[in-house]
């Protein structure tokens, strides 16, 4: 079988992981968190996390109910580091949602007119409208993150997207919409794993891109685009929510789990949706622990 960017991946875990990074992977047995300052030493046990999983889901059903009898607007924003997790999440919670009124946005690369335009201006157009949950797929934190880290806009620019983003999500906010903004972390050597997994599967190799396989050579030049882009943006009406996603089942419920608790949405059932894990869900202080 032809692996994508020639093996590029597997090249890097043989030649230029960090050695602590490729040993761990060697070693680690089906089910291993791999990073060892996370709180658990085991992913949660399935039967465990699919009892969880439908009673939120469950619950999702009754906050969509209750969106589209309001008129409220919800938009789930989610950005991570490469292979965090981001795609799976948004897809457990919207499962069994109806999806008319349950999108994704995931844009591509700006075309030569959007380069033109205000920087915010591609995405307002994707804002939910009364009765709408939107979960965004990455969103205008590529400036701060993914666009410094390559080169794909200048200091200049980056510095002119922090003076605006905290009054544009002001705004979103006065405006009346629930705004999540999800940062799924995951250590080093658990996303190398995952991306060695893609790599192996037919089914999965399209998740690959030009910019995971250079990413995995700048892991230290994204933690301090990300340190940087957390601190400036995170606000009191917009404020960050991370979630520590080395257990994708931990953190696929804590996620879901957050938007639940921070709506008071009709016929909420507060046992079913259980307590958040803080050590797995919080503030920027725990995205880099």
């Amino acid at each position: 079988m032809k692996l994508p960017f020639d093996g590029a991946i597997s090249s890097f875990f043989e030649n230029d992981a960090p050695k602590e990074v490729s040993n761990a992977i060697r070693r680690a047995e089906r089910g291993d968190i791999l990073d060892t300052s996370y709180p658990h030493s085991e992913r949660l046990p399935r039967k465990h996390y699919e009892k969880d999983l439908r009673r939120l889901q469950t619950e999702l059903v009754k906050l969509q109910a209750w969106t589209k009898e309001s008129d409220a607007r919800v938009a789930c924003v989610f950005e991570g580091r490469d292979a965090a997790g981001k795609g799976g999440t948004i897809k457990r919670f919207r499962e069994y949602l109806n999806p008319r009124g349950a999108r994704v946005v995931a844009l591509s690369k700006p075309t030569e007119t959007e380069q033109t335009q205000w920087y915010f201006q591609r995405y307002i157009d994707h804002l939910p409208s009364g009765g709408e949950i939107v979960f965004f797929d990455r969103s205008w934190y590529n400036r701060g993150v993914v666009e410094k880290v390559f080169g794909f806009c200048t200091d200049d620019q980056r510095e002119h997207f922090f003076t605006q983003v905290p009054d544009f999500e002001r705004m979103l906010a006065e405006e009346g919409i629930h705004l999540f903004k999800f940062w799924l972390n995951v250590g080093r050597a658990e996303q190398l794993r995952r991306f060695l997994g893609r790599e192996n599967d037919p089914l999965k190799q399209w998740k690959l891109s030009w910019i995971d396989v250079e990413g995995l050579k700048k892991w230290d030049q994204y933690t301090t685009a990300i340190g940087e882009t957390l601190d400036r943006s995170h606000r009191p009406e917009a404020p960050w929510t991370i979630i520590r996603s080395d257990d994708k089942r931990r953190a696929r419920l804590e996620a879901i789990r957050h938007v639940l608790h921070t709506i008071d949405y009709d016929r909420k059932d507060a046992a079913a949706i259980g307590t958040c894990d803080a050590h797995v869900c919080g503030g920027p202080d725990i995205w880099n622990a």
